[in-house]
């Protein structure tokens, strides 16, 4: 389960330093005028918000990858930032466009999911001497 629980957040990790990239550096080309179904002049108008977005997305990523990094507190650093990108992705889904919910939170959502089991699995396994 540790194995699946790391796998789970590198994806997570992946996805979001590719809406970065998406956000902050596509946002007017045409693969971002596609993934987000904007016209160009509405773009242009917009990019700096993206920016902003892609900025923001950019350190959920970090804050991912910063905790398995760690030896200590990586759980409840994982716990945190996996919620952080739940609660973004369940407004995302409301507010902007449902889609986000399953792109965003449903990954998220699973992560969690594994990354607690792993944790009381590691909490059931008799201590090394």
């Amino acid at each position: 389960m540790k194995k699946l629980s790391i796998l789970l957040v590198v994806l997570v990790a992946l996805e979001h330093l590719w809406i970065l990239v998406l956000e902050m550096f596509l946002w007017t080309k045409p693969i971002g005028l596609k993934t987000f179904g904007m016209t160009p002049e509405i773009a242009e108008q917009s990019a700096v918000l993206a920016a902003n977005q892609g900025l923001y997305n950019g350190f959920l990523a970090a804050g991912l990858i910063w905790s398995l990094l760690r030896k200590q507190d990586s759980y409840a650093i994982q716990v945190f930032f996996l919620v952080c990108v739940i609660v973004a992705g369940i407004f995302g889904g409301i507010t902007a466009k449902p889609s986000i919910f399953f792109v965003q939170a449903l990954p998220a959502a699973l992560a969690l999911v594994a990354v607690w089991l792993a944790h009381r699995q590691e909490d059931r396994s008799p201590a090394t001497p």
